[in-house]
């Protein structure tokens, strides 16, 4: 044995660590330190949000439980932080590193969907693959991959056929997604997707289609594909963007549906419209207002800001007045159920870490696999999807109980609603 030999055993020694192990803490902290600057990026986004008492909404609370990320340098322990939104606004902590349901998963089917959808090169495939999912994507030939894109194809087709008839949904939440893939017939497509509430509350994809964005068309060919199935009703409230060509839509197939604003989306049109230096202030102002627990308390903070803001940035507040009514509907409904119906965080949170909003891949490929692996990410995410709070509640709104400010009204209410109107 060497003298350098016997010097580099006498390290391992004292250190108690292999240089495989090493690497392993190394990257651990890397990882680490990422997630901790994904979490100071979220409390910073929340800093202005305050409780009536002054002290912040929305802080951290410990940790999740220690869990493996598969590295390509072996598995790697790491520690996700929480976060408690002490307002009751649901806002959570979900690291955009890699999605919570790939994390999670050892399979080929959670992970290479994803990929793709993320913008991964054809080249790159089989050792980012390897890096997630470890030696099961060793071997893994170009024909293997296209097989399995294939028959991702041939479920989407198949689950777009099945029938509706005995389906409802209480709510719906619908946007139009872009990725870092490009369809070869369309470069503007993007995957036009609607989840449901059930009358139990799970959460359930509707449907995952194609088209334009803000078409009118596109949505139409949607709907209608769903009540050619047989879905004959629509929704108690649908929540979206207000850029989408869904509203149109869903005027003309289901016109009894009520409507609600995403408040994530219509926050961010309205800071858009604002100089940098008042946009901490004005997205308080605007918490103000969805987080009100009466919507007479919600119109009073409502006009404040119209006052506030409107004489020298009269945009912003045309952004804001133009939807009023559409963004406080969630107070005829269940105070159970606001955190889940003011915004559309279950698509956002599903498709956050492939949203693609500026620069595009180069990456084409064809439309069934385009619609299979967007069917296939969400399939997987669906797993880990729970029920909205306040099930009981769900039974009483669809037996016609009215709600006001989020609970049953009383006859007298319900008699002064009747005659305003």
């Amino acid at each position: 044995m060497t003298k350098d030999t016997k010097n580099g055993n006498a390290e391992q020694s004292e250190l108690g660590l292999s240089l495989e192990e090493l690497i392993r803490r190394g990257a651990r902290e890397l990882i680490q330190k990422a997630i901790e600057v994904e979490l100071r990026e979220l409390l910073g986004d929340y800093e202005n949000v305050k409780m009536l008492g002054g002290q912040r909404a929305v802080v951290r609370n410990g940790y999740l439980p220690e869990r493996q990320i598969l590295t390509a340098v072996g598995p790697v322990d790491v520690r996700i932080p929480k976060v408690r939104d002490r307002s009751g606004g649901g806002v959570k902590f979900n690291s955009a590193l890699v999605p919570p349901f790939v994390r999670r998963s050892q399979r080929i089917a959670a992970a290479l969907p994803w990929l793709y959808l993320k913008g991964i090169s054809t080249g790159d495939m089989r050792d980012a693959l390897t890096a997630l999912v470890g030696d099961q994507a060793k071997g893994l030939s170009p024909n293997v991959v296209s097989r399995l894109k294939s028959e991702w194809a041939t479920e989407h087709d198949a689950w777009m056929k099945r029938d509706l008839a005995a389906n409802r949904y209480v709510y719906w939440w619908a946007d139009g997604i872009h990725t870092g893939l490009r369809q070869e017939e369309d470069a503007r497509q993007c995957l036009l997707v609607i989840i449901g509430v059930t009358p139990d509350g799970r959460k359930e994809l509707v449907t995952l289609d194609d088209g334009l964005r803000e078409s009118k068309e596109s949505w139409l060919d949607v709907l209608r594909d769903l009540v050619r199935r047989g879905l004959s009703a629509g929704p108690r409230l649908a929540v979206g963007d207000g850029a989408l060509g869904f509203w149109a839509a869903l005027d003309e197939i289901y016109p009894e549906t009520q409507r609600q604003r995403c408040w994530v989306h219509k926050t961010g049109n309205v800071l858009n419209a604002l100089p940098r230096t008042l946009q901490g202030k004005a997205k308080a102002d605007l918490h103000e207002i969805w987080m009100a627990p009466t919507r007479t308390q919600a119109i009073a903070a409502f006009d404040h800001f119209v006052t506030t803001y409107g004489p020298k940035y009269p945009k912003a507040a045309d952004k804001l007045t133009k939807d009023r009514d559409a963004l406080l509907a969630f107070y005829d409904f269940p105070a159970e159920h606001w955190q889940h119906i003011r915004t559309t965080n279950p698509i956002e949170s599903t498709f956050a870490t492939v949203r693609h909003r500026t620069t595009r891949t180069r990456n084409c490929v064809s439309r069934s696999t385009f619609l299979g692996l967007a069917f296939k990410l969400v399939q997987e995410a669906e797993k880990s999807w729970r029920r909205i709070r306040g099930v009981e509640r769900i039974s009483e709104l669809l037996g016609g109980t009215v709600f006001r400010d989020g609970v049953p009204a009383t006859g007298e209410e319900t008699d002064q609603q009747e005659l305003a109107a």
